[in-house]
This record gives C-alpha cells, sequence and structure tokens, in this order.
C-alpha cells in the first residue's frame, strides 16, 4: 500500500443505495462491490445535493449545493465563475478525465460574453466540467437527436450492428418473433434481452475505454471519472442479465394506501405523471425491476473486471477508488416511478472509498454512519494530495478523517441538505406554480427527516421510528416545535451559502488595516 497518486471516481446512475448486497438487499448479487466496500469503508447516509442527475453532478463537479450553482436541473448550465473539480485537481498537478457521462450543458451565454471559442483549450475546458473529456456521452441516444459521429455507434458499426443508430435499434431494444425491433423506450420489453452481445453493450464497452486510459496514462498523477449510464433506463439488458432475476426477487413495495388516496400536494401531482402510475401497478413492478437488478450485476461484474485490472497492473497501491451514484429511482415506492422528490429511496446514494495508504488499514471493512454529501468528495480529493480545501467556496468538507486512523472526528456536522426544482414537470403545472415557485428543500438529521416546499405544508418524517417514511408528521400539531427546529436549521443553511469569492485568511489579513493603506477615514 502507499500514498494515493490517483483518483479513479466512478459514478453509476440512478442507482439505488439499497440495491446493493453489502446495504442489505436480500437477492441481488453485487459481489465487487460487496468487496470493495471490504476494502474500504461504506458510508450508510450519503446523500446527493439534488434528486435528479445534471444539478446533482453538477454539485459533485463543483462541491457546492445546488442553490450556489445554481443549475437547478437537466440541460441547465452553471456560470463560468465556478470552479469545478477539475480546476482545484489541476491545482495540485492533477490530470481530470472523462469517461461516460456528466449530463453537463454550457454556459454558452457566458463563453460568447468573454468572447470564449468553444473549440480552444480553454472553451473545451470550460465547455466540459473542467474535464479532459477523453469520450463523453450521456448515455442517452433516440433518433431525434443522436449525435452522427457518436463513439459509441461507430464502434457497433464496426462490429456489425447496421443501423442509422445502434444505440436505440441494438443496444437499447430487443426483438420480437418476426425480427421487428421492439424499443427499450416501452417498459413492457424489459424482459427480453437486448439485440446486442453482452460484451458488446454499454457497461462493457466504457469498462474498456476506461482501462485503455489507465494503461496509456504514464506517470502522470490523475483523477479519472468513470460515468456509467446504467442502471438508468431504458430498462434493457443483454443476455444473460435479462433473466437473472425473477419477479419473485424484488423487494415488496414501500407504498401505503395513505400516500396515494391522500397524498400531500407536490407528492400527488408526481403520483400523475405516466410513469408513476405505471409503477403502481403489480405488473410493470415485476416486469422492470429483474432487468434493473440485473443491470446492476452487469455493473458489478465489470467493476470486477476493472478491479482485477488495477491489481493486475500495481495501481491498487496508489489509486483511491470511489464508487457511488448520482441519486436513487423510485421504482414505484410511494406510488411513484423515476426520481426528483426526496424519499430515501432517491436522496440516500451509495458511497464507497477506497484508500490505498496505510493509515486507512485500520478503517477497512468499516461502515461509517456519519452524514456525508456528495459535495464531500473535492475537499477529500484536495485533502489527499495535501492540498488547499478552499473554504470558501467548497461547501463540502474532507471525508479523509473517516477514512483513517479510528475514523473519530469531533465537530462533524449534524445535518444533511438537498433540494429539487421541479418547474420542468408536468407536476408543476397540475399545481398551477410558476416556474420560480416549484422548489423543495430537504433537512435530514440522524433522527429527522423535514422537506419545505414552497407553498404548501412540509413534511415530516421521524426516521428513528418510521424509516420507511409513511407516517408524515408535517401538520401534527404535537410536532409543531419539532417542525419549527429544523425549520429555523434549513433557514440557517440557506442564509450560509458560501461567497467563493475571497479566502477567509485574506479577508483576515486585510480587516482592520485600512490605516496602514493610507485610508483615514473617520478621523478627528
Amino acid at each position: 500500500m502507499g500514498k494515493v497518486k490517483n483518483i479513479l471516481f466512478i459514478m453509476y446512475d440512478q442507482l439505488r443505495a439499497d440495491y446493493l448486497g453489502c446495504e442489505g438487499h436480500p437477492t441481488i448479487k453485487t459481489p465487487h462491490m460487496d468487496a470493495l466496500a471490504a476494502r474500504g469503508v461504506r458510508f450508510s447516509r450519503a446523500y446527493s445535493q439534488a434528486p435528479v442527475c445534471g444539478p446533482s453532478r453538477v454539485s459533485f463537479y463543483t462541491g457546492r449545493y445546488m442553490s450556489s450553482h445554481g443549475a437547478g436541473y437537466n440541460n441547465v448550465p452553471f456560470s463560468l465563475d465556478q470552479w469545478t473539480m477539475g480546476d482545484y485537481l489541476r491545482g495540485v498537478g492533477m490530470r481530470s478525465v472523462l469517461i461516460g457521462k456528466t449530463h453537463m450543458v454550457p454556459d454558452q451565454g457566458g463563453m460568447k460574453r468573454l468572447q470564449i471559442d468553444p473549440v480552444s483549450e480553454l472553451g473545451v475546458w470550460t465547455s466540459q466540467c473542467g474535464f479532459e473529456p477523453l469520450e463523453r456521452d450521456d448515455g442517452l441516444h433516440p433518433d431525434q437527436v443522436v449525435d452522427p459521429d457518436l463513439a459509441y455507434n461507430n464502434y457497433l458499426r464496426a462490429k456489425g450492428y447496421d443501423s442509422d443508430n445502434p444505440w436505440h435499434d441494438f443496444a437499447n431494444s430487443a426483438e420480437g418473433p418476426d425480427g421487428e425491433i421492439l424499443s427499450g423506450w416501452q417498459m413492457r420489453y424489459a424482459r427480453l434481452p437486448a439485440r446486442v452481445a453482452e460484451e458488446d453493450s454499454e457497461t462493457p464497452y466504457m469498462t474498456g475505454q476506461a482501462m485503455e486510459f489507465i494503461d496509456q496514462a504514464g506517470d502522470e498523477p490523475w483523477c479519472l471519472h468513470f460515468s456509467l449510464i446504467k442502471p438508468h433506463w431504458p430498462y434493457v439488458a443483454p443476455a444473460p442479465y435479462h433473466e437473472m432475476y425473477g419477479p419473485n426477487q424484488i423487494i415488496p413495495v414501500n407504498m401505503s394506501k395513505e400516500e396515494v388516496d391522500n397524498p400531500h400536494p407536490v407528492l400527488g401531482a408526481f403520483q400523475g405523471h405516466e410513469g408513476s402510475e405505471n409503477f403502481r401497478r403489480e405488473e410493470v413492478r415485476q416486469t422492470v425491476i429483474p432487468t434493473y437488478m440485473g443491470l446492476i450485476t452487469q455493473c458489478d461484474d465489470q467493476l470486477g473486471r476493472l478491479m482485477a485490472f488495477l491489481e493486475d497492473r500495481g495501481r491498487l497501491d496508489d489509486t483511491m477508488i470511489v464508487l457511488t451514484s448520482d441519486h436513487g429511482d423510485y421504482l414505484g415506492d410511494h406510488g411513484l416511478g423515476e426520481k426528483d422528490l426526496l424519499h430515501e429511496e432517491v436522496a440516500r446514494i451509495p458511497m464507497i472509498i477506497y484508500d490505498p495508504d496505510a493509515e486507512a488499514d485500520s478503517r477497512r471493512g468499516s461502515v461509517g454512519d456519519r452524514l456525508v454529501e456528495a459535495i464531500d468528495l473535492i475537499p477529500t480529493f484536495l485533502d489527499s494530495q495535501g492540498g488547499d480545501l478552499h473554504t470558501h467556496r467548497l461547501e463540502g468538507r474532507s471525508l479523509l478523517p473517516l477514512l483513517r486512523g479510528d475514523g473519530e472526528f469531533e465537530e462533524w456536522r449534524d445535518a444533511v441538505f438537498s433540494e429539487t426544482d421541479f418547474a420542468l414537470h408536468p407536476a408543476r403545472q397540475a399545481l398551477n406554480l410558476a416556474p420560480d415557485q416549484a422548489r423543495a428543500y430537504m433537512i435530514r438529521t440522524a433522527e429527522w427527516k423535514y422537506i419545505l416546499y414552497e407553498g404548501f405544508q412540509p413534511q415530516l418524517f421521524h426516521l428513528a421510528e418510521d424509516p420507511m417514511e409513511q407516517n408524515d408528521l408535517g401538520e401534527d400539531p404535537d410536532y409543531a416545535a419539532q417542525r419549527a427546529e429544523l425549520h429555523e436549521k434549513l433557514f440557517h443553511w440557506l442564509r450560509n451559502r458560501r461567497r467563493g469569492v475571497m479566502p477567509h485568511a485574506v479577508i483576515e489579513q486585510r480587516t482592520g488595516t485600512s490605516k496602514k493603506r493610507g485610508f483615514f477615514y473617520g478621523v478627528w
């Protein structure tokens, strides 16, 4: 074992924390994720800063909450003044490379204002979250918007998958009895195998790209963001993963009659979405969830392939490995499909960190129950390199003290926060809200969760006694004091976003120095 030289930052898309074997799922097979947890620390209370791809990832990439970076939904840019993971890591001499998805769009208005050429080195840097995009692939390529030069499609065509869009026609579709294409956009076909061979499907292909980069990287320190689209929909898996699990192996739905018959108004509006209505049918759950599980096990098998490669190359001795997800997936729980709201099924994310440093030996195989946030990763990476933690701008905190030694840290946070902006959803229109009114904010402590909705009553759950979030105390008069306490903590958090302009040390140095600098005001 040795010091951290490289960082492998693995992110899956829409992977629920409770769908790992080491998290207690009773039937899913994830032996390689479980083995990584045995090598490192699994954080059982890790939370995304937003329950949807785009803003969640921007929080990972900037180390800041959604309210601070401003990218409230998919395909919403954040401004050029936001520093990214690549900016920070470049400061400690580390190359930042992307293979896979970011779901980030550039601030084209800001680039035009500053006259930044999009194809220049600076233009690419600012357009790709500060990553060097070896292969940017956001993983969703419907016929209407597919890039004619998509690298994965070119790979498939070279392998003999003849189509204008083999991503859809082969990798994400099944085949009918007469050879017809059965599109993976329709969940009814989820139990059928994809038309692509397993070794040519997306996850093995991207894993091969990651391995190729690591082999060619040389001695220069690197951070590889290896970001996979699966198990995100389309829910289509290649053989044998399409039939690896059956309906008898899925966990029961977490949905009460009360939350469907008398839901919170915002919850009810989302329950009216087509995906939610479908996932409330047991037929849909029994069709889709086994395939979702198969996609996870395929991801796990490819992780095993990658870990064997790293061990063979000696990279486990100097590479920190992070395994996480951008958010979860409702899969019918609480009467919902997709994500976007703030129940545990979506807001809580897997977080496993392997640290090669010998000081981490005492923590290997442990489970950390401290409250952890996605924005903690950039400070952790910087700390592993002995770098400045930029506390005037970064809003997370280093996890290194929880990875090493006795894993104790006297002053840790007592709450985590997540927020959502549903302006672009039909639910907003169903609620007759203006776009700037469709927001919700979550504070989660060790025992409680409080969710503030603009214009509606809050929700309150006593997670210590109600971990399934079935007893909403948001209007119970007996819990008015608890709601008021959490509301104030949330308000305090909103008031104290990091300005990110001047380091605290510089402010301290300049405070009270006006006379030394020749400025005499208010003097008699």
